[in-house]
């Protein structure tokens, strides 16, 4: 259980609760700000005057009033008119980071729900409902209309959940929870559905898993350097502090170190004529530094939108006042995800490069065609770097941005719209492709470095060949090699071959 205190929640938090399942609560602190919302929704709807959401119509509907005793069907109606999702449905964990980003927002105190509706959320976390979502359907404003309606359908009793390993009936889930359904109160449907936690949850996963494939990429790297029998002088410091990115130099460092001391390094320092590597080899830490540094900016963005107040209207309590805005528009998370997409894109496309040299017997420094020990009679991983190859080109056009591909919609009321949810939403299959790419990066650089025998590649990188070869064998006979790359790619997403080399912990002695 994580105790979220809101406007400060971290990114470290969302990972947790994202890869770990854990549940979250609002501290108790934020609950007179809540209170005192609601109150101010209350009075408006006992006035006279039309609020926008609380007793109007939305949307181009806005200026139709709604009497005061119809405060609930009005709610009821608008969740079931937005629930207009289509696609497969949102992984568990992703949802269910949705729904904590939603409480948060909710637990500024400027949206003007009940606690009732925050207990509610907090229910579902607890005993492990999750909402069907649909992954299709949001332009990221008036928010995440749809795909945050069928959240909200589910606290009502409708819809569909995933409870107890079943895909059933809203209704069904509460009732096997000890959960009964919630009557929606004043502005309550609207400050469910509108904001951009259905895109930031999605963003801050294609964040979560871009940064893990970098780390991976620092290790393969590595171990592709030394397999090509590169030269390590392009990592020394000097030349990176010269410059003064801060990824740059960190990824510079991580890199070192996790050489230091090969035998296979050491064997060529004299008589080498080689004046310099090609730029995948040579230029690696100038690629992944950059990506590092965009992913963190990308990061910093996610954080702050995480802990935002994106609904609308919002309730300024001091004031007494109900105003509309615009924070639901979610172009900061479109920004972002386009970020994320060009980073990953860009670690994937010279990763590619190193595979396509490791295979290459022209290029690859005395090492037999396509790394395999009887070339002809076996074609070895030939086709394992067409593979990178057409992955790599993939994520180039899924990498072409999303942010500035507005429409409008609703009758022109909006506008212009952020199309930031399928802008976060295709880095869950980009990254997909990069855990491939790296991975078959892994295959090759384990053969190639075995072919280096009896010299030796450092401690760490030979801690990695082992833990890769725990679960992958050396490939001596062409065989089957699907099944070896979902297992690599595996590896490669949970992030084990760069935890058996050691280098988050040296990562984070690193980090500025």
């Amino acid at each position: 259980m994580i105790l979220l205190v809101p406007g400060s929640a971290t990114l470290q938090e969302f990972e947790q609760i994202w890869r770990e399942g854990l549940s979250a609560k609002l501290d108790n602190a934020a609950f007179p700000a809540i209170e005192a919302a609601a109150e101010v929704v209350q009075k408006a709807v006992a006035g006279n005057d039309a609020v926008y959401g609380v007793n109007t119509g939305f949307g181009k509907l806005a200026s139709i009033k709604i009497n005061p005793s119809d405060t609930a069907t009005l709610q009821r109606n608008l969740i079931f008119s937005h629930c207009c999702g289509v696609g497969e449905a949102l992984d568990i964990p992703t949802t269910r980071l949705m729904m904590v980003l939603k409480l948060l927002s909710l637990g500024r105190g400027a949206s003007g729900v009940s606690v009732a509706t925050i207990r509610q959320i907090e229910a579902l976390l607890e005993n492990d409902v999750a909402p069907v979502v649909p992954t299709q359907g949001s332009v990221g404003a008036s928010g995440d209309l749809a795909p945050l309606a069928h959240m909200a359908a589910v606290m009502i009793g409708e819809g569909e959940a995933f409870y107890g390993g079943e895909r059933l009936p809203a209704a069904s889930a509460l009732e096997k929870a000890g959960m009964k359904p919630l009557v929606l109160g004043a502005k309550e449907g609207l400050g469910l559905i509108n904001g951009t936690q259905f895109s930031t949850a999605c963003a801050l996963v294609g964040l979560f898993e871009a940064k893990r494939n970098a780390l991976e990429c620092m290790v393969s790297a590595s171990l592709s350097t030394d397999t090509i029998m590169g030269s390590t002088a392009s990592l020394l410091d000097e030349i990176h502090t010269l410059r003064g990115h801060q990824g740059q130099i960190c990824v510079a460092r991580a890199m070192r170190r996790l050489m230091d001391g090969s035998e296979i390094r050491e064997s060529h320092r004299d008589g080498d004529t080689r004046v310099q590597d090609p730029y995948c080899i040579r230029c690696q830490p100038q690629v992944t530094g950059a990506a590092l540094d965009l992913l963190n900016f990308a990061g910093r963005t996610l954080e702050i939108e995480a802990n935002a107040v994106s609904d609308n209207p919002i309730v300024l309590a001091d004031a007494g006042v109900i105003v509309s805005g615009g924070n639901f528009h979610a172009e900061p998370v479109a920004f972002a995800a386009d970020q994320i997409a060009l980073a990953v894109a860009e670690i994937g496309s010279i990763a590619q490069r190193r595979v396509a040299l490791m295979v290459d017997p022209t290029l690859s420094h005395d090492l037999p065609p396509f790394l395999t020990p009887e070339p002809g009679m076996n074609s070895g991983l030939m086709i394992a770097e067409v593979t990178t190859a057409a992955l790599m080109s993939e994520n180039k056009h899924l990498a072409n941005p999303c942010s500035t591909d507005s429409t409008p919609t609703s009758a022109n009321q909006e506008d212009h719209v952020s199309m930031a949810a399928h802008g976060a939403r295709r880095l869950m299959k980009m990254n997909a492709n990069l855990n491939v790419i790296i991975g078959v990066e892994y295959l090759c650089a384990a053969q190639g470095v075995e072919f280096r025998t009896p010299l030796k590649t450092s401690t760490p990188l030979q801690l990695a060949l082992d833990f890769i070869r725990s679960r992958v064998s050396a490939l001596k006979q062409d065989r089957y090699l699907a099944g070896d790359i979902a297992t690599i790619a595996q590896m490669v997403k949970a992030g084990s071959i760069s935890k058996a080399a050691g280098l988050p912990a040296l990562i984070e002695g690193l980090a500025p």
